[in-house]
């Protein structure tokens, strides 16, 4: 039997019992409320459904057929002069950019042509999970370094979470294609700071490695942090391939509208791999993006923007449903970005599945499990943004989302209140 054969088997069986589609089903039946699902489930902003409107009824019927393979001319143009302001770099809209079916179209893009059977990917853990499915898809061998926390006295935050600058130096073999960088990262919310990205740039300098910078998060940033671009740095744009999403960009996760953004070389091998296999990408919803993207090159960084916007208005939900968690008993890790709070259950653990019978289910799915039968909470364990050798690193967290009306928000501020009074 081989290799790539046992590799598939394995991964089948795992996403075949994928505990977040096991937990949300559980949610679904139990009617719980659920902030395990990573999307907002409020309205996205006027300007941009009037777009799509716009587009669909307007007088351009062409609209409805096919548009360029490698992205939407209006969009395409758009993301470069953005872009090229973001990065400090002059982007040619149709060599450096391939729009896609949301960036996880990209993602899948990515590793089915930039990287080979064989080849070595490192992965920072906590890390979105289809970067270890899609990977062990091409046969490639995920490397795990995983981030630990440090106590430094200022609280509970995602920034002390750190990888061991030695740890990540020994993942690299002869054989490492890659790493994959998540800023801000889901879920933990890090958002990596300028000498943690020069330790990453300086190691894919030194052994020629490719960086795959997954930012779909980039507009929500929290507080006094900054998003930095890695690919701005010295020697990394010929390296780099930068992640973007509409979705979570605009709140309409539901249009899979990405892009990926690079040098001429490493994107034409991604528009190569995208006509082969999907050809091209619905027109109308990349027209409505690119006139939303028009708008807010208008009025960028000011309060008319909706990036300011929607980062200012989830910042204050994060921060409500931060003590929320902690008044339940939780401790929760104020993020600084992105979707997502992990908070820590040590304290709370014991009385829900201590007392069960022995089982290799890791104890936050275990924990998980309970809260959403008895407690009509969804969460997921982090567990499963883990390798099987680290998951000792993460079983007493969880992760909550709080992209969330502010209905969804109180809704679970009484499971949680009713919570700490039991």
């Amino acid at each position: 039997m081989s290799t790539n054969h046992v590799v598939s088997k394995s991964m089948q069986h795992r996403l075949a019992n994928d505990p977040m589609l096991v937990l949300n089903k559980m949610a679904s039946q139990n009617g719980s409320v659920n902030l395990g699902l990573g999307f907002p489930n409020f309205p996205p902003p006027n300007h941009i459904t009037q777009a799509l409107a716009d587009a669909a009824t307007g007088e351009n019927h062409m609209l409805h057929h096919y548009t360029r393979p490698y992205g939407h001319p209006r969009l395409v143009n758009i993301l470069a002069r953005l872009y090229s302001n973001l990065l400090s770099i002059s982007l040619d809209p149709l060599d450096h950019i391939l729009t896609t079916i949301g960036a996880f179209q990209g993602l899948s893009s990515i590793c089915q042509s930039l990287i080979h059977p064989g080849d070595e990917v490192i992965l920072l853990e906590p890390f979105y999970s289809p970067y270890r499915n899609m990977l062990e898809m091409r046969g490639a061998v995920p490397v795990f370094v995983p981030l630990r926390p440090y106590d430094d006295g200022s609280g509970q935050s995602s920034a002390n979470w750190v990888f061991d600058k030695a740890e990540l130096q020994n993942a690299v073999t002869n054989k490492t294609k890659a790493i994959f960088l998540n800023t801000p990262m889901n879920p933990l919310g890090k958002v990596f700071d300028r000498e943690e990205l020069l330790e990453i740039s300086d190691l894919c300098i030194k052994h020629n490695l490719l960086c795959v910078t997954d930012e779909v998060y980039e507009w929500l940033i929290y507080g006094r942090k900054q998003h930095i671009r890695i690919a701005s740095f010295p020697n990394m744009w010929e390296r780099t391939v930068t992640l973007g999403s509409a979705g979570k960009s605009f709140s309409v996760t539901g249009w899979k509208v990405g892009w990926c953004i690079g040098p001429k070389h490493l994107i034409k091998v991604l528009q190569n791999y995208h006509f082969s296999s999907i050809r091209t990408s619905p027109t109308i919803s990349q027209e409505a993006v690119a006139v939303a993207l028009e708008k807010e090159m208008l009025v960028l960084n000011t309060p008319e923007s909706y990036f300011y916007t929607l980062s200012k208005d989830m910042e204050g939900k994060r921060n409500r449903m931060c003590k929320y968690l902690d008044n339940a008993g939780f401790q929760a890790i104020t993020p600084d970005g992105g979707y997502y709070i992990i908070a820590d259950i040590s304290s709370i653990q014991a009385r829900s599945v201590g007392n069960e019978e022995k089982t290799d289910e890791a104890l936050d799915y275990r924990f998980a499990k309970w809260a959403v039968t008895e407690k009509k909470l969804c969460v997921l364990p982090m567990s499963i943004f883990y390798s099987e050798n680290h998951r000792h690193l993460c079983e007493k967290y969880v992760r909550i989302c709080f992209v969330k009306t502010d209905e969804t928000l109180e809704k679970a501020k009484e499971i949680l209140d009713d919570w700490k009074q039991n």
